[in-house]
């Protein structure tokens, strides 16, 4: 039987994912079959782990890398989960609720659902970006958490995370930041978002998007400890007596991809990308522009634009992937495989059936 081949990134347009990084595909086939969950058994897996949350915190400007608590997660999903999950074992309140803003990312409903947590949605500003003031109002002594956005999934914008903070613990709550797909773009921005810029409490920044580790690999961090041990649960049979993690089996294959990456990449490499994808951002919206279509500004690399539904059908049709926000906009992330030529085929196609 012959097996269809891979997806090609070639006219991949919307995919917050991307090509691994070479060092990153060779580092995760030869750990394949070892499994992170179990640090006592696959000692060296484990080992990487250690360095990959090092390096994660490293890029997310956290006071002691060498001493920052976290892991590898599959994604950014399990990753915020967690960090709703933890935010609520260390709160005092039997029925407690997160604050999250209506560009949050979809895991948070799902995190709510599953934690039976009240998830109360703030509407965002003009500018796409959490209005303070509607999250202040939301916050009460039952809150066990507030989010940020570092990067949002729609519009790639960022929160004001340093007032969210403040609002988050004057209220007895923490402060969590989503940034999964911005935590490898952000360090070359003037952006407030990390751990050096507010008392951040948690944070999701995901390897396996921008970072060009293979999928799965996500990470969560954590200013303290205490974070990861309110998730801890006994293990009994296995050699290491405890986890933290939500999956419990992983491949090692993610964390050994995601500290290859990282130590490729980091920083110059990743410098490199992100202005290239800014740079083609900045040229597709100004292209999409000059031939009268409303454009969201872009303050990352990633671009929505106004267009009629008949246009991005044929788009599609076309064989481009492409995708729409909740309001209906066309939505393209400039990733790192996303060339130059690419988005002039697209433009061009574009005026094709513009014709």
């Amino acid at each position: 039987m012959q097996r269809p081949e891979p997806q090609s990134f070639d006219r991949v347009l919307s995919s917050m994912c991307t090509e691994p990084h070479p060092a990153a595909r060779e580092a995760a086939e030869r750990y394949l079959a070892t499994n992170p969950g179990d640090p006592a058994t696959y000692e060296a897996v484990a080992s990487l782990e250690e360095r990959a949350v090092e390096l994660l915190a490293t890029l997310a400007d956290h006071p002691t890398p060498t001493d920052a608590a976290g892991y590898v997660t599959s994604g950014g999903t399990e990753a915020n989960v967690q960090a709703v999950r933890s935010a609520r074992n260390r709160h005092d309140a039997s029925d407690v609720n997160a604050v999250v803003p209506e560009s949050g990312h979809f895991s948070f409903h799902k995190a709510a659902e599953i934690l039976d947590v009240e998830l109360r949605t703030v509407p965002v500003d003009d500018g796409y970006r959490a209005r303070t003031d509607a999250v202040a109002a939301a916050v009460d002594s039952d809150t066990a958490l507030v989010v940020g956005v570092a990067g949002s999934t729609e519009y790639g914008r960022v929160d004001p995370i340093p007032a969210l903070a403040d609002i988050a613990h004057d209220a007895g709550a923490l402060l969590h930041v989503d940034a999964a797909w911005g935590g490898f773009l952000l360090p070359f921005t003037d952006h407030a978002w990390s751990f050096g810029d507010a008392p951040v409490d948690t944070l999701t920044i995901d390897p396996h998007k921008f970072g060009q580790a293979p999928v799965p690999a996500g990470g969560l961090l954590a200013r303290e400890s205490a974070a990861l041990d309110a998730l801890a649960v006994d293990t009994p049979y296995l050699e290491t007596r405890s986890q933290a993690t939500l999956t419990g089996t992983r491949s090692g294959a993610g964390v050994a991809g995601a500290v290859a990456a990282m130590e490729a990449l980091w920083p110059d490499g990743y410098r490199e990308a992100a202005e290239r994808a800014t740079e083609n951002a900045a040229w597709l919206a100004d292209t999409l522009a000059e031939r009268g279509t409303d454009v969201v500004e872009p303050t990352l690399p990633l671009v929505a634009a106004a267009l009629p539904e008949s246009e991005f059908d044929a788009l599609r049709e076309a064989g481009w992937k492409v995708s729409r926000t909740a309001a209906g906009e066309l939505r393209v992330v400039c990733m790192p495989h996303v060339t130059r030529d690419a988005l002039r085929a697209f433009v061009a196609d574009l005026d094709r059936i513009r014709e």
